[in-house]
């Protein structure tokens, strides 16, 4: 009886310590708890760059404009408005675009894509003298055609060729601070959109 019972005793605490020991393996493994915290703060860093202004740029132009009356050639009357336009020029990316795969085994990561730029211009303008006579009102067209030819100047003045390229050199120094705790992490970096090796990453 005594042995019956001490035998069941035995089972039961080997059962126990089984039972014990799966429950905590998960916790016990530092290889795959060390990859998962990894792959959190690459990722993390990422997302946290979603959307990235890289380049702004704030310009500004004074335009006078005429407008006149003539008759047979000669001018009768004439009227002048003088604006002052504010334009602000951003360089954007979407990185919600930009492709990234992370291999926590391997210890890689991958950029597959980059995304295109966002070039976003946006002139105001402002008036700033009206000169006008009895005889030659400026009328509320006037000032309109007056604004949006002021606008289309102040847009048309923006190098956008240079300002791509300004933001797009500028972007990948942003994204260096990726590579940097990639590296940290003892990962390696692969380029497979074909546009980081510019920087020699």
């Amino acid at each position: 009886m005594k042995n019956s019972k001490v035998i069941v005793a035995f089972i039961a605490g080997i059962a126990l310590m089984l039972l014990i020991y799966f429950s905590f393996k998960p916790y016990l493994n530092p290889v795959q708890k060390t990859e998962k915290s990894d792959y959190y703060l690459l990722m993390n860093q990422i997302s946290k760059m979603n959307k990235m202004v890289v380049v702004e740029q704030d310009l500004s132009a004074m335009q006078k404009t005429k407008l006149a009356y003539e008759v047979f050639g000669k001018e009768v009357t004439s009227s002048n408005i003088i604006t002052y336009t504010k334009t602000n020029a951003q360089v954007s990316y979407d990185l919600n675009k930009m492709k990234i795969k992370v291999d926590s085994i391997g210890k890689k990561l991958i950029i597959t894509d980059l995304p295109n730029a966002d070039i976003r211009i946006t002139p105001s303008v402002e008036i700033q003298s009206l000169d006008d006579s009895f005889v030659n009102r400026i009328t509320e067209k006037d000032i309109k055609n007056v604004t949006e030819k002021a606008k289309a100047t102040a847009i048309q003045s923006i190098d956008q060729n240079k300002l791509r390229d300004e933001g797009r050199e500028q972007l990948l120094q942003n994204l260096n601070s990726i590579f940097v705790l990639a590296k940290a992490l003892n990962y390696s970096i692969e380029d497979k959109s074909g546009k980081i090796g510019v920087l020699g990453i």
